[in-house]
């Protein structure tokens, strides 16, 4: 599998440690990384043994990458989306916010089936997406929520001195607040019951160290509870270690022949 990947923050930089480097991909190499800033793509493809591409265009239309992982931003997935799914390439999203917008999520839908293309989404820094999922199935999933609580330096605007509920209201509504901070609400979103009936709580905690989220959800199979607590990544309170390990979980098992869940 040949990789290309657009970012180069600490998620790029998890992927291109554990499949270039440790080789815990076996037959996946990255082989080209675009960053905004190039001259940090220079030293990352040159630390990983990758390629440098000067423009984004010129990764998603090189012939020698089979699948694009984005490791970037929203506005990344709804600018160039679109065209990496034209190009033939199968798409790992990690900005999954990107697709509360219904509309832009039924245009890639659209253009997957017209290019045999597929999008991938990592499950983030949650659980509980195989029960939605199962509930779903036969339409009678009846509720779903999340409080997520973080530390205040992961939030902007957050009080450093108490705790204070950031935001009460829908995943869409919150997406479009904290697009940085709150993509788990929208993997859960749509496993589950869409983007504006899925409810979100955030709240800024000075006195925990951890990202945590509590899950909740009701239908015909009972009663979901799952709380997580996640380690944030080294030097960024706002990723979620789990995030980065779950991007490549999902790589992992594109080529399983024995799929779980």
């Amino acid at each position: 599998m040949r990789i290309g990947l657009i970012g180069g923050g600490n998620v790029g930089k998890f992927l291109l440690q554990s499949i270039n480097i440790d080789g815990l991909l076996p037959g996946g190499k990255i082989v080209g990384i675009y960053t905004r800033n190039q001259q940090s793509g220079g030293q990352l493809a040159a630390q990983f043994d990758t390629e440098n591409y000067s423009d984004i265009h010129s990764l998603i239309q090189s012939t020698t990458i089979d699948l694009v992982i984005e490791a970037a931003t929203i506005q990344v997935v709804k600018d160039f989306a679109a065209a990496i799914l034209k190009s033939g390439k199968d798409l790992v999203l990690s900005s999954v916010g990107a697709l509360a917008d219904e509309n832009f999520f039924r245009n890639l839908e659209t253009i997957c089936k017209d290019s045999n293309t597929k999008i991938h989404l990592p499950s983030g820094a949650i659980g509980g997406l195989d029960v939605l999922k199962a509930a779903k199935s036969i339409g009678e999933l009846e509720s779903v929520s999340i409080i997520t609580r973080k530390p205040p330096q992961a939030l902007p605007g957050a009080p450093l001195d108490q705790e204070q509920v950031m935001f009460e209201g829908t995943a869409n509504e919150a997406i479009e607040l904290f697009p940085k901070n709150i993509n788990v609400s929208i993997i859960l979103s749509l496993a589950g019951v869409g983007p504006d009936q899925t409810g979100v709580k955030i709240i800024s905690d000075p006195t925990v160290r951890k990202n945590s989220h509590s899950i909740e959800a009701t239908g015909s199979f009972g009663k979901l509870s799952l709380r997580l607590e996640n380690d944030p990544m080294p030097n960024n309170p706002k990723t979620s270690y789990l995030a980065a390990l779950s991007v490549l979980s999902v790589l992992k098992n594109i080529d399983a022949v024995v799929k779980v869940g």
